[in-house]
Formats: structure tokens, sequence, C-alpha cells
């Protein structure tokens, strides 16, 4: 190779890595106007009210006085209650298709699953007013109060909106998301791992419960957080099914309002001023809990890989 084409390779090798780097840095740089924008503009709600803004209860613009304890209620309320029943279903699943399922049977389903990533949140709202609302007023929490009636969680008048709903709705939402990056995390569990396990004599449920998952709970996990990033950010769906009452209650059948509903209701009525400022602060705040989520769980995840990782050499040790 002459000298001038070694120079020619070098100078695109230096223009690949300098765009490939402002690629990375410009979301960066995106995260960091967004963190700087909305604090600007949330800056006089937070020098009026402080750390009150987040343990206020109260939400009155004609007064303006804002507090936003409510929100921060409903949307971490509903976004637990889709992990709950989202997470078992989803392992399930993920577990079916890797390890289970014939092969013709694991491409419907994944179509199916993938088809429901791809519904628009909009279409999942209508289905929830006109499906999913009547259903869990007439049937599920008729049956819950009748069976665990004893419990806060499920007393009070069977609305149909709520935050039961909501979570229910939240939770297929986020299935399809926990269900395809789970099965992406069991594929990459090495055929070597299932092999050894069912020569010691374990069924195909020992095996995937003591030899595959565990060998990649760190893959689990992430695709949980990616969930519930998903549930604590979910708009339209939520606001169309939750009933919009800032209410802290500890029963599920009760209306509440998240965070991203009320922004979604209220700020194209806003004009300016100390209104706009605390919606605006709302906002990053829910910025601020899912950057917290994500770095949490970077520094979470290799830690667990760590432990998983010494466990198994440890039992590879003792035989």
């Amino acid at each position: 190779m002459t000298h001038e084409k070694l120079e020619t390779a070098k100078l695109g090798e230096l223009a690949f890595r300098g765009a490939t780097a402002a690629a990375a840095s410009s979301i960066l740089a995106l995260a960091a106007v967004y963190a700087v924008q909305m604090t600007t503009n949330s800056w006089e709600s937070i020098v009026r009210f402080g750390w009150d803004f987040v343990t206020g209860t109260a939400w009155d613009p004609v007064s303006d006085v804002y507090g936003a304890l409510p929100f921060i209620w409903g949307t971490v309320v509903s976004s637990l209650v889709a992990l709950v029943l989202a997470v078992p279903l989803s392992i399930g699943l993920a577990a079916y298709l890797s390890e289970v399922a014939p092969v013709r049977i694991r491409r419907i389903v994944e179509f199916f699953v993938e088809l429901l990533a791809a519904i628009p949140s909009v279409v999942y709202g209508l289905w929830g007013i006109f499906v999913l609302v009547p259903f869990v007023r007439e049937h599920v929490q008729p049956f819950l109060q009748n069976t665990l009636g004893f419990l806060p969680l499920f007393q009070g008048p069977p609305f149909g909106y709520g935050m039961l709903t909501a979570g229910i709705l939240l939770a297929i939402m986020i299935l399809p998301i926990i269900t395809s990056l789970t099965r992406e995390a069991l594929h990459a569990v090495p055929i070597a791992q299932r092999e050894a396990s069912l020569a010691l004599g374990s069924t195909r449920w020992e095996t995937i419960r003591h030899a595959v998952l565990p060998y990649n709970k760190s893959g689990i996990i992430a695709a949980i957080v990616l969930g519930l990033g998903r549930a604590l950010g979910e708009t339209m769906a939520v606001t169309m099914v939750i009933g919009n009452v800032p209410l802290i209650s500890p029963s599920l059948f009760m209306p509440g309002q998240t965070v991203a509903s009320l922004l979604a209701n209220e700020f194209a009525e806003v004009s300016g001023g100390l209104y706009l400022s605390a919606l605006t602060e709302l906002g990053l705040l829910l910025f601020g809990v899912t950057f917290i989520l994500n770095v949490v769980t970077r520094l979470f995840v290799p830690l667990v890989s760590r432990k998983v990782g010494g466990a198994a050499e440890g039992r590879r040790q003792l035989t």
C-alpha cells in the first residue's frame, strides 16, 4: 500500500471516529439541554415552593398554590401495580418462548407480542374506556371486594376508573417490552449451561429456574427497569382510564392522577407565570426520576452480574 493510500485510510479512520463520537456526544447534549431548559423554565416555582412542592397536596391554579405529591403518588402506584402484574407474566412468557415452545407456535406468539408493542397508546386508551373499565367495574372489583375486601387496597366503590384499571392497562402495555428484552437475555445463555443441568438429571423446569434465569439476571433486571420507565412516562392511555382526580388513597379502586396525565390535561391551557413554571417543574421531576432510575440500574446490574458470576464459579469449583 502506498504512502498516499495509508494517509487516506488514516484520514477516513479519523473522520469515522469523529462522526461516531459526535453522534454519541449528541445524546449527552440533548439530555443536558432538556435538563437546563426545564430547570430554567421551572425556576420560579422552585424558588417559590422549594421542597413544599414535592410534599404539598394542594393543586390550585386560581390561588397559585401547587403541590405535586398526589401526582407523584399516582405515578408510583400505577407503575408498581403494572410491574406486579406484568413481570411474572413477561418472564414466564419469555421462558416459554425461549425454552419450551415449538418453533411454529413460537413464531406466532412472538408476532403477537411485537404487535402489542406497536399499538399506539391512544388505541390502548380507547380499548381501556370501552372494554377494560366496564370489565373491571362489573367483574374484577366486585370479586376483589368479596375476597380481599378486608385489605385497604381493595376497599371502596367500584368506579371502574382508577388506579387498578390504569395499572392493568400499563401492565398490558409494558408486557411486550419486558418479554422481548427478557427473551433476548435468555437467548444469550450458553447452550452448555442448559445441557450441563439436564445432564445432571434436572427437569426442564429445574433447568430454567436454576440454570437459565439466574445466569443472565442482569439482563432481566434491565428489561424490568425499561418497562418501568415506559410505565412512569405513559400519558394518553393512563389519562383516559385513571379518573384524573388528585387524590392520595390506599385503595386501588379510587381514581388518581399521574404527572404525565396532569401535563397532558392542563399544559395546553396555561398562558404563563407561576402555573407554567409549576407544570414545568413536574416535568423536571419526571425527568429526574427517569434519569436516577437509569443510573441506579447501570450501577446495580454489574453488581448483580458479579454476584451471579461468583456464585456460578463457586458451584463449578464444588463440583
